[in-house]
């Protein structure tokens, strides 16, 4: 399995401060700054674009930046995102006539595609793009707003999708979002998640180093457990 990452979300950053934040908890220790795009179509719920992505990738050049879409079409907007600095650009399923089609799309604007997975969205669409992905993405709450709570089936679902990517020996990333704290990182590691989005467990946490480290020390010890 790849080194374990940590993932602060800006959705609960102070967004008077957006530019700060995110230099804060690069420099505390993250490995991605992950950027959530809400359209109030696909979710109930309206946050940034690509106009904010090319502000912090400028104002912070070296994080690299994991854009999750949560909007529905896609396609329109991926090279907005790639131009702004993206690395990963993850979406649903569910968001697009053409999942294969943007995957490539994705990857010809020379990012990384992740594909995304609802609580109650079936891994049988992996059947198909798997091999073409970079990313999966499984959500632990349903999408569309910060602070809820982890949902736990979303375990099994994690451990299913890690069976999947050791089977076919690429690496690819496998991260959750959704109620990740310290409380439960142990946990949904030893399910197999290898990629960590958390917001409110760190950003309102008031020591983004510390919390950082305290996630990383319990993923250790959840790899040293028999």
């Amino acid at each position: 399995m790849q080194p374990s990452w940590i993932a602060p979300s800006i959705l609960s950053a102070d967004f008077a401060r957006l530019g700060e934040e995110v230099r804060a908890v690069h420099e505390a220790g993250a490995d991605l700054i992950h950027f959530d795009v809400m359209d109030n179509h696909y979710v109930p719920n309206l946050t940034v674009g690509p106009v904010v992505c090319e502000a912090l990738h400028r104002h912070e050049p070296e994080a690299l930046i994991d854009v999750h879409l949560m909007i529905a079409p896609v396609d329109r907007i991926v090279p907005d995102f790639a131009q702004a600095g993206a690395t990963y650009i993850s979406f649903h399923p569910e968001a697009t006539e053409h999942i294969d089609r943007t995957i490539h799309l994705i990857r010809e604007h020379g990012c990384r595609p992740g594909l995304v997975f609802n609580p109650a969205t079936p891994l049988s669409f992996l059947d198909y793009t798997l091999e073409e992905l970079d990313m999966v993405l499984i959500m632990s709450v349903n999408p569309g707003f910060g602070g809820q709570r982890f949902i736990r089936y979303a375990l099994d679902k994690i451990a299913a999708t890690r069976q999947r990517i050791d089977a076919l020996g690429k690496p690819i990333r496998l991260e959750v979002d959704g109620g990740v704290k310290v409380e439960n990182i142990a946990e949904i590691a030893r399910a197999g998640a290898d990629t960590f989005v958390a917001g409110s467990a760190i950003f309102e946490s008031g020591d983004y180093r510390s919390t950082i480290g305290a996630m990383r020390r319990q993923i250790e010890r959840s790899e040293r457990r028999p």
